[in-house]
């Protein structure tokens, strides 16, 4: 096997948009098209026969939404896709922050309706600061929705990126028709009774051809062509540095609920999504070419098999080649690891993989000691950089409703801040749990968890903090100076970093400007 050749097939992308604009229905659509479903699932599903595939927690299938990234691997047209579908609820942010760490490419869901929204702003900007390239999906083209002029408009002046048409839709809402391909210079034919399974849309070769006047009428051909022409002057021509550089994202239209436009994403995707790419350590640039293993964990699962209680680190390869049984070096620990089985996913469901190259999401059995951050290598001790813990912005103080299950509460909010959708700290005075989390849902989750995973009942208490911040200092002294003038104020988070839990922003001023040898930071890195 060339490992030149491998990795050249490699695609690694999350899918991102604002919630409801349709991603985890497309990610089903990109697995049915793909081949690895046969039937694609739902997401709305309180009455569906079947779920989405993504959405393999029973919360998730109970409300509707995603609410922890999924990992699925599959193949398709001799490309390896290893597809992320990330949580588009603001609540979960955290989640897909990280998640875009891993990935070489995002997908970006746009909807037709409602236009660029605040969530994909925001994810916008965690990939403008990787330089993640970015190709759009506008979806819902079925639906009364916005020019497509506008939202090209909408796109470039609200996320600063250049917009470069790869196909143009023909109408739109019930007039939508099909798109016509600008590379491929085809029609392509929407029929929306075909949405029930994959199937093969009609295809007109000639915008001139008596069988396109037939098939689309005169209006809407005339109508197009004039769109067209308006397209090469003030347009913009695909550019594969641009895009590669996250300048310019390629814009494909559609709509995934019906099967339509999915085909070009993947094959979009085969042709201009990148191969895995460099990534940045704290001493050097690792290669993805290089012969020695290499990798970092974005996210650890807890329970995904629920009948043997097990944690998953998921860690993305950055360089060399996977082997089952070899061993692997934990830099924060300074030990090694015999890693005798390692998995892949499609979402909930595992298998063990035999091998895994630069790219490639697998999945570690964690026993506590496996952290999100963590470095794995074959004797090297450098730590890739750039995953992100953020300083929560609600907090609860926690306890369990029968005083008997105290010990199971601890074990329960210990194992699910590990996986860094709520970080759990401990008063440096007083014997109870805060919680800590960036949106209100994320209590609900981890109370749901806590009683079907845990089988504890919690009750959460309003408690007087509204931020934190970690704590740093280069004079161990200053530090111990802040612990015994404000106990009540400082925490330690799972990680055992001090943490100052403000009562009130004005506080937090005012401790930063009695303190000015210490650091009072928002985000840190894990």
């Amino acid at each position: 096997m060339s490992i030149q050749l491998e990795l050249a097939k490699r695609r690694t992308f999350a899918i991102i948009s604002h919630p409801d604009a349709g991603k985890t229905t497309l990610t089903e659509k990109l697995l049915l098209f793909g081949g690895a479903i046969q039937i694609a699932g739902t997401v709305k599903g309180r009455k569906a026969s079947r779920h989405a595939t993504s959405d393999w927690m029973a919360l998730e299938q109970q409300r509707g939404i995603s609410v922890t990234t999924s990992v699925m691997q599959f193949v398709y047209r001799d490309s390896v896709f290893n597809l992320l579908d990330t949580p588009g609820h603001e609540d979960f942010s955290e989640d897909t922050y990280r998640t875009l760490t891993a990935v070489d490419t995002a997908l970006m869901v746009v909807d037709a309706v409602k236009g660029v929204e605040e969530r994909t702003i925001k994810l916008m900007d965690v990939c403008r600061l990787r330089h993640t390239p970015i190709v759009t999906f506008i979806n819902k083209m079925d639906r009364e929705c916005r020019l497509p002029i506008e939202l090209l408009d909408d796109i470039e002046s609200v996320l600063n990126i250049a917009c470069a048409p790869m196909t143009w839709p023909i109408g739109r809402g019930r007039e939508f028709q099909g798109v016509y391909h600008l590379g491929k210079k085809i029609l392509i034919s929407f029929d929306q009774k075909k949405n029930d399974e994959r199937q093969q849309a009609r295809i007109i070769e000639d915008i001139d051809s008596p069988e396109a006047l037939a098939h689309f009428g005169a209006y809407p051909l005339q109508q197009l062509k004039e769109e067209l022409e308006l397209l090469t002057i003030a347009g913009h021509a695909f550019d594969t540095e641009k895009f590669q550089s996250g300048q310019l994202t390629p814009v494909y239209f559609g709509s995934a609920i019906n099967n339509f436009g999915v085909q070009e994403i993947l094959d979009a995707m085969v042709a201009y999504a990148t191969p895995p790419l460099p990534r940045q350590s704290e001493q050097r640039l690792v290669l993805p070419e290089e012969s020695n293993f290499s990798g970092f964990v974005f996210k650890i699962q807890a329970n995904m098999d629920p009948q043997h209680r097990d944690r998953i680190a998921f860690l993305r390869v950055c360089s060399g080649q996977y082997q089952k049984g070899m061993k692997l070096y934990h830099v924060r620990t300074q030990k090694w690891m015999l890693v005798s089985k390692v998995l892949t996913f499609m979402a909930g469901e595992r298998t063990q993989a035999e091998e895994a190259l630069a790219g490639d999401i697998i999945g570690l059995h964690n026993h506590g000691t496996i952290q999100i951050g963590d470095t794995f290598t074959q004797g090297e001790t450098f730590k890739f950089t750039g995953v992100p813990n953020f300083a929560p912005e609600l907090f609860r103080s926690v306890r369990p409703r029968d005083p008997l299950k105290a010990k199971a509460l601890q074990k329960g909010l210990l194992q699910l801040s590990e996986e860094g959708a709520t970080q759990i700290f401990k008063p440096v005075q007083g014997q109870y749990t805060i919680l800590g989390a960036v949106g209100v849902l994320q209590f609900d989750v981890v109370a749901f968890r806590l009683q079907h995973e845990y089988q504890v009942d919690c009750i959460y208490d309003n408690i007087p903090v509204v931020t934190a911040r970690w704590v740093y200092a280069k004079d161990p002294k200053k530090i111990e100076e802040l612990i015994q003038k404000m106990p009540a104020q400082l925490a330690y988070d799972a990680a055992d970093c001090l943490t100052y839990l403000a009562p009130s922003m004005v506080h937090l001023r005012l401790t930063k400007e009695r303190y000015p040898d210490v650091s009072f930071v928002e985000t840190r890195e894990h």
